[in-house]
């Protein structure tokens, strides 16, 4: 075509492709400056390089009595041990510190290093060497499996210690070494931090105790003080969580068609402490489970950045077994998720799997429970492709949890994000409860993974959502009473 023909036209399509020009350069910054997760091949990732060792062995700390080791050198040598004599140059050890071995004062310890600010001393009656900061100063010692030396802290981690073996000569290292190419050889001389060569060693901060804690989220909200009836509120739960309409479109379908007028922020309370209710039932309800159990992350947005919820899954029985949220990315929140599905045994079976990707959170996890003698299988899908007989075989269960988290994206993301943290909890836990008893799923011949006869007296879905609140009420008071 000439542009000589048609000037004005050739003039709108000229502009139309700089506004084109600026509008796809403005959204590649937004994408390159965005947190969110990017698209990344699995199988590009070094997973593989974080292993998990066995347990060290653990020392008891010996303890001793500076009193009777004083009257043990009195008696042998004729004279009394007499506290460190410092100079008047010579920074002072504070009364506060003792020795973690025989309580001996700060009279008698010395600074080894000469420096206060170091906190590395020794004691004069016992020779215990020690930093009063370091493990050395509780009651165990972690000690190499493999050289029985004992173990050095090389760095805190939110939720764990990492504790590291640095004998070269521990045959698990000389292992190590042996075991190179000669490729790998000659990168380990260039950079080491490439290659795990030491035994390692993590302690966590978790004891099983703490698991046991469920989060919750306040609500203000009583359901028997609400203005609308059992069955509008069932309208309400029925439109923002079996269709995942936002609470906006909620009310405005409210009053559209019901010409009932209600807030979207009403909606929101109200959904809330309707989460709050039936989170001990969906939670702790006794499910008949099979063998076949995934795990996996997705990411929800609250407040403009992204966060994580942690879904395990019951892949034949197609139960939702936990639906942990957190903010990050981390082996506290893999620790409990795998809680929720280990805890409704009341035996952990033998052949324990449980399928999930290459994060190293969970291996991580086992290594928690390893340590709590509860053992288990994790089996690691990795990448994209089937590369090993691995993958090969558990890949189904993989993209079984994939299509779970495809289904919560479509519900959740009509919602636009939360505004606080207890916004997902509160959607999480209604998604969960909805999708466990109320959703029909077609592999199941269209009927819901849990059947609740109760629920099959309801006419409707609306009157369902209220019966399934009645029975949740019963439930909590059963376990109170029990």
């Amino acid at each position: 075509m000439s542009t000589s023909l048609y000037p004005e036209l050739w003039e709108i399509i000229n502009t139309q492709q700089q506004f084109i020009a600026l509008l796809v350069y403005q959204l590649s910054s937004i994408y390159a400056n965005s947190k969110a997760p990017r698209p990344t091949d699995i199988a590009d990732l070094d997973y593989q390089k974080m292993t998990v060792d066995e347990l060290p062995k653990v020392v008891e700390m010996e303890k001793l009595d500076y009193k009777e080791l004083l009257q043990e050198h009195l008696h042998q040598t004729g004279k009394p041990l007499k506290p460190v004599q410092r100079r008047a140059s010579s920074p002072t050890v504070s009364s506060a510190i003792h020795c973690p071995r025989c309580q001996a004062p700060a009279d008698y310890l010395y600074l080894n290093n000469g420096k206060s600010n170091n906190d590395q001393y020794l004691c004069k009656v016992c020779a215990n060497l020690f930093n009063y900061k370091n493990r050395y100063t509780k009651e165990v010692i972690f000690q190499c499996p493999h050289c029985e030396k004992n173990l050095v802290k090389i760095k805190d981690r939110k939720g764990f210690d990492i504790y590291k073996c640095l004998n070269k000569a521990c045959p698990y290292y000389k292992k190590r070494l042996k075991s190179l190419s000669k490729k790998e050889l000659k990168q380990f001389k260039k950079n080491k931090s490439l290659f795990k060569m030491h035994y390692i060693y993590r302690n966590f901060d978790l004891t099983l105790s703490d698991l046991e804690a469920v989060p919750d989220f306040e609500t203000k909200v009583r359901l028997n003080k609400i203005h609308s009836s059992p069955y509008v509120l069932g309208l309400i739960l029925t439109y923002h969580v079996n269709y995942g309409l936002s609470a906006e479109k909620t009310a405005a379908l409210m009053y559209d068609v019901h010409q009932l007028k209600i807030s979207g922020q009403t909606i929101r309370n109200y959904a809330r402490t309707v989460a709050h209710w039936v989170q001990p039932l969906t939670d702790y309800y006794p499910y008949e489970l099979s063998d076949q159990f995934c795990g996996d992350e997705t990411y929800i947005r609250v407040q403009g950045k992204w966060h994580y919820i942690y879904f395990f899954f019951d892949a034949e029985k197609k139960i939702i077994l936990s639906h942990r949220y957190n903010r990050h990315r981390d082996t506290e929140t893999a620790i409990k998720a795998i809680h929720d599905v280990i805890r409704r045994f009341k035996q952990v079976p033998d052949a324990l799997q449980l399928v999930v990707d290459g994060n190293p959170i969970y291996k991580l996890a086992q290594a928690f429970y390893a340590q709590n003698g509860i053992d288990f299988e994790v089996i690691q899908v990795i990448g994209l492709t089937n590369k090993d007989k691995v993958s090969q075989e558990y890949r189904p269960l993989k993209q079984i949890i994939e299509r779970l988290n495809r289904t919560f994206k479509g519900n959740y993301k009509p919602l636009g994000g939360f505004h606080s943290g207890a916004g997902p909890l509160a959607h999480v836990t209604l998604f969960t409860t909805y999708f466990n008893f109320l959703r029909p799923h077609a592999k199941l011949e269209k009927n819901v993974p849990v059947l609740l006869p109760e629920l099959n007296e309801c006419p409707d879905m609306p009157q369902k959502w209220v019966k399934l609140l009645h029975m949740s009420e019963n439930f909590i008071k059963k376990r109170q009473a029990s």
